[in-house]
């Protein structure tokens, strides 16, 4: 469907647009990822995101994508093929030895600039690049430390545009936050940062996060597909209409402590139950106006009324109520206007993925059939493309810095 007028005639442009159900960066026509995925047309802000998309008529040069890359056999029927699916998912979506590599690089880059300002400044890393939780586009979450009276933000961000580390027009201070930060996509490598001063609260939740996934090894396979189910609709950050990772994490750890029938601890849980159980409380049976989540003291359900009382500044819970386990008067889920549009969505899962572990299901034909969890989820060829440009530039043999 791509000729070599792609990218300089509208035409050929939309043509392949239209070919491929609304995905623009499809491998096509001889063109290197450099010039589709990193070059100077108008990338989407998300390349997971899969809005638009129609996997059924997705096709360039007549070769069929299917979205589910993480694919390798015949998965037995029912729950325990989805349990057998999201094995393969979390081990092909992984942080890879080379992915780490390059943001390590970042980190590096954004420091020497920090350092440079800054000579005593410590910088830390928190977030999913800390946990270890964290997607191909996820981005990397800083943390200056120094003794600075207010955050120093325009200082940082004009330092970081002389040395042309982020990518024009893509730094921005929010200054007026809860937490001050500056947001940045890093020139070379396309991957989002954001940076935070003296705010020791992430460093801590990160440590919290690795201490509970020791005692729940299933957590990290729930969070990453959790992560990608969110990230592909653009429900995966708060002023985009969802919820915070952190949020997420909270309710995936209060769901397996609270779990009525499961030893969630045990490496040897079905991930398929578990998936379509956390679908099933979220989307359909937790209270979002009365109740509040309470991770402290072994995991509880707590009445919003009861929550209120410990709230700095008496504020009023939010929809998705969960209270901060490492600051108690500190409700995460504020701001979290989306929770409804999260709730909805986390209840689709649930109706698709119970008909699709059901006996009756194996008798209506469905192209998709063979992949129980890419009915809920798929990985763009956007995405693939990224991860092979990081493959072949940091890779091991590889030389660093060529392309």
């Amino acid at each position: 469907c791509c000729s070599s007028s792609l990218g300089r005639t509208k035409g050929g442009f939309n043509h392949c647009v239209a070919e491929s159900g609304g995905h623009s960066s499809l491998r096509c026509g001889g063109h290197s990822l450099k010039s589709l995925v990193l070059g100077g047309r108008r990338k989407r802000e998300n390349k997971a995101s899969t809005y638009g998309i129609n996997y059924m008529l997705s096709s360039c040069n007549g070769n069929h994508y299917s979205g589910t890359p993480w694919k390798t056999m015949k998965y037995t029927s029912g729950v325990r093929g989805l349990h057998e699916e999201i094995m393969d998912f979390y081990n092909f979506m992984s942080p890879r030895p080379e992915e780490e590599a390059m943001r390590k690089e970042v980190v590096k880059r954004i420091e020497s600039v920090i350092k440079e300002l800054w000579p005593s400044a410590d910088v830390q890393i928190f977030g999913s690049f800390s946990t270890g939780l964290y997607l191909p586009t996820s981005d990397i979450d800083l943390v200056v430390f120094g003794k600075w009276k207010n955050p120093p933000l325009q200082l940082l961000e004009q330092a970081l545009r002389r040395r042309n580390v982020a990518e024009p027009y893509s730094i921005k201070v929010l200054d007026k936050a809860t937490v001050p930060i500056i947001k940045l996509t890093d020139q070379e490598t396309e991957v989002k940062v954001d940076i935070s001063f003296n705010v020791e609260t992430g460093v801590k939740a990160a440590q919290f996060i690795k201490e509970f996934i020791k005692g729940y090894p299933v957590l990290p396979y729930l969070i990453l597909v959790l992560k990608q189910f969110l990230l592909q609709r653009d429900l995966n950050e708060v002023f985009t209409g969802g919820i915070s990772s952190y949020s997420l994490i909270l309710m995936a750890i209060s769901f397996l402590q609270l779990h009525p029938r499961i030893d969630a601890r045990a490496s040897s849980v079905d991930l398929g139950v578990l998936l379509i159980e956390f679908f099933e409380l979220y989307g359909r049976h937790f209270n979002y106006l009365k109740t509040g989540i309470r991770i402290r003291s072994g995991g509880a359900y707590v009445a919003k009324d009861e929550i209120m009382k410990n709230m700095t500044n008496g504020y009023r819970p939010s929809m998705l109520c969960i209270e901060d386990p490492l600051v108690p008067g500190n409700d995460v889920g504020r701001s979290s206007y989306g929770a409804m549009q999260v709730k909805q969505v986390f209840d689709y899962a649930y109706i698709v993925l119970s008909h699709a572990v059901t006996p009756l299901a194996r008798s209506y034909p469905n192209r998709e059939s063979e992949s129980t969890l890419g009915r809920i989820i798929k990985v763009t060829q956007e995405v693939i493309d990224y991860r092979e440009w990081i493959r072949k530039k940091w890779g091991v043999g590889n030389n660093l810095g060529s392309s």
